[in-house]
């Protein structure tokens, strides 16, 4: 099964990408996880990306097509994919069709996880990350000891991205330019819409539900 998440920053896509990914036995492939990894390691993509990544802006293109390609040619894709944050644009979804045309591997359905915009403003601002890739929220799961990871015992920090700030950016991006691909793949009959409001588990009850 070929699937493509949708739904704004902080909805919870990659938090049902995982389980979705152990459920169909496909690999979850996140391009926020690939571009965030080259940002740690200070590799040349990462620091290109950096510089929008800390305004929350989206990465350009170019530097997303080819990681894309590349990773969907894996031969972990062979039985299907699921993709996490891509396309997040008309011109993103316009190449990705053309890759999967050229790799023989067409989109079955995408899934769009709706939540209101105050709820994300609340949840992203609380959430603080450690180095070793445990996340945490202040309020919906807040460490045992305050900023102290309960994992590694290292010192909880929050992103750049996560700032009010910057949230209220991405969301502005989101709504301005991917908000348009829902009526995109909805015109070719393949987007179905998710509340993700709620219970995880419930939500990605109603996911399979859906896919069945």
């Amino acid at each position: 099964m070929n699937i493509v998440l949708f739904g704004p920053p902080g909805a919870g896509k990659g938090t049902q990408a995982i389980k979705l990914s152990g459920h169909y036995n496909i690999p979850h492939i996140s391009t926020g996880d690939i571009l965030r990894a080259n940002v740690r390691d200070g590799t040349e993509l990462g620091r290109e990306a950096k510089v929008f990544m800390d305004v929350g802006k989206l990465v350009p293109d170019e530097v997303l097509i080819g990681i894309i390609k590349s990773r969907l040619l894996g031969p972990d894709c062979s039985p299907g994919f699921l993709l996490d944050g891509y396309p997040r644009t008309i011109p993103q979804a316009d190449a990705l069709t053309g890759i999967l045309e050229e790799i023989g591997k067409p989109l079955d359905v995408v899934l769009n996880i709706d939540v209101p915009d105050e709820k994300l403003v609340t949840r992203l601002s609380g959430r603080r990350m450690c180095q070793c890739g445990a996340s945490f929220h202040v309020e919906f799961n807040s460490p045992k000891q305050d900023g102290i990871c309960d994992a590694c015992g290292g010192e909880l920090y929050q992103r750049d991205d996560d700032k009010e700030e910057a949230i209220i950016q991405r969301l502005e991006v989101y709504s301005t330019q991917t908000q348009p691909l829902i009526d995109y793949y909805g015109k070719i009959g393949i987007m179905v819409t998710i509340d993700g409001i709620g219970d995880i588990d419930d939500i990605f009850a109603d996911i399979c539900k859906a896919l069945e």
